[in-house]
């Protein structure tokens, strides 16, 4: 039986009880491999198949999953969704998005092809611990990783929808530790590919070498407000954080700090902020979203102005607004709202004048959740990188906290920079932020 055959069954049982459904298939596979002094340690192959049911009936909605795709199995998931959205609280903007749209992913984008064996990934694990034990200081590499990953989606309705996606990725990761006298340092990165011979071995090594060696030297400086630019990695995890004051459920539900903040100033006239879907190189590139709505280009905030919120089919329903198509569902969860892929748009500020003077450069951030609050703003964060004067790194700093209020942050911006970078595991691009008198304390 086809996917699409096991659908219609499931789909004849609701409609025949008057509801209506969308159906999500998620199927994943993953190939996960670590190594430990030089033996592989970790040879894990995973599959997993989930059917995941919405039932919409009289504005109430019913949530119900399967593991099992036999008849029985199915049967009984639909039941048991009818039978949950009986006892569910009514919201008459809960309804089935009529949309028969008939929709693919782009293999050519996100299924390349791939003739890489395991053999090769192994090596390439092995190679990737050994080579970073082998370099001088470095006690071991106790977290490492490589992953191959394949997931495949399905979409259906009771409207008519059809949507099929499929994507392909691999990713490599390692954290060495490094001594020296009484001093250590553990230090990390990754990189992301949808091929595997997108991944680096011997860049990834040195980058994480390197990082390891200079903060074995790490001290704190004084304590006092310093000019701050976040490395690519920690200001994109910054603003992740914060990334729910654009969700329009998180306003829906009263609890987002700018939901009543459309069309006014919310930072820095200079920052463009936008949620692009359509970036090809980015991890999180989608051309529909979980409702099977086209992906656009949404702006956020313009020269400093909120714009917009982010929605899907009920919240903006809720707030009568365009759906800007970020639904959100996994199979066991319901509908919700999430950024797709974060752009920050590059400023007119070139390297030489956005790291003149004096700075620090934060390369590490800890406790992001524990020690940020997304709905005052304030976050208090461990924090190591380097003290820097005109562009050069004087000093390797460790052991300080960084702490402010980040919607504060976003109105205090000395500069931009005029060039875009991804992060590492490509679900940002943004340009270097250079954000005014943060209070650093060692």
């Amino acid at each position: 039986m086809t996917m699409q055959q096991k659908a219609e069954r499931i789909f004849d049982h609701i409609t025949a009880a008057g509801a209506e459904a969308d159906l999500m298939v998620n199927a994943q596979q993953s190939l996960s491999l670590k190594a430990n002094k030089g033996e592989l340690e970790k040879y894990e192959v995973s599959s997993t198949q989930i059917f995941g049911l919405r039932v919409l009936q009289d504005g109430k909605v019913g949530l119900a999953y399967s593991e099992d795709d036999s008849a029985a199995s199915l049967q009984s998931m639909a039941e048991q969704a009818l039978s949950n959205a009986q006892f569910a609280a009514p919201d008459t903007n809960e309804q089935l998005l009529q949309n028969s749209a008939q929709l693919e992913s782009d293999d050519a984008i996100l299924y390349l092809p791939d003739e890489s064996t395991t053999d090769e990934k192994i090596d390439f694990i092995l190679a990737l611990e050994s080579d970073l034990a082998a370099k001088a200081h470095i006690k071991n590499v106790p977290y490492n990783g490589v992953s191959d990953n394949t997931g495949e989606r399905y979409i259906f309705s009771t409207s008519g929808l059809f949507a099929h996606s499929r994507g392909r990725s691999y990713t490599a990761n390692a954290y060495a530790l490094a001594e020296k006298g009484d001093a250590n340092a553990m230090e990390g990165k990754g990189q992301f590919g949808r091929q595997f011979k997108q991944l680096n071995k011997d860049d990834l090594v040195q980058q994480i070498y390197d990082q390891c060696i200079a903060m074995l030297d790490g001290k704190p400086v004084a304590s006092k407000h310093y000019d701050v630019i976040f490395d690519q990695e920690c200001q994109s995890s910054l603003f992740g954080v914060f990334s729910a004051v654009f969700s329009g459920k998180w306003a829906k539900d009263g609890i987002n700090p700018w939901r009543d903040s459309l069309g006014k100033v919310v930072a820095d006239a200079r920052l463009q902020v936008f949620d692009n879907p359509l970036l090809q190189a980015g991890s999180s590139y989608k051309t529909f979203d979980a409702e099977g709505s086209p992906t656009q280009r949404n702006v956020l905030i313009n020269n400093g102005v909120l714009e917009t919120l982010l929605h899907n089919s009920v919240t903006a329903r809720f707030y009568g607004v365009e759906n800007t198509a970020n639904a959100v569902r996994g199979a066991k969860s319901a509908l919700a709202v999430r950024m797709h892929q974060r752009e920050i748009a590059a400023g007119d500020t070139s390297t030489a004048n956005l790291q003149a003077g004096e700075f620090l450069e934060i390369t590490h951030l800890a406790g992001l959740h524990s020690g940020a609050d997304p709905i005052s703003g304030d976050f208090s964060l461990g924090a190591s990188g380097y003290l820097c004067r005109d562009g050069e790194r004087v000093q390797a700093v460790r052991g300080i906290t960084v702490a402010g209020n980040f919607y504060t942050m976003l109105n205090n911006i000395a500069a931009i920079g005029d060039t875009q970078q991804w992060n590492w595991s490509k679900s940002a691009l943004m340009p270097a932020i250079r954000f005014n008198a943060l209070a650093i304390s060692g």
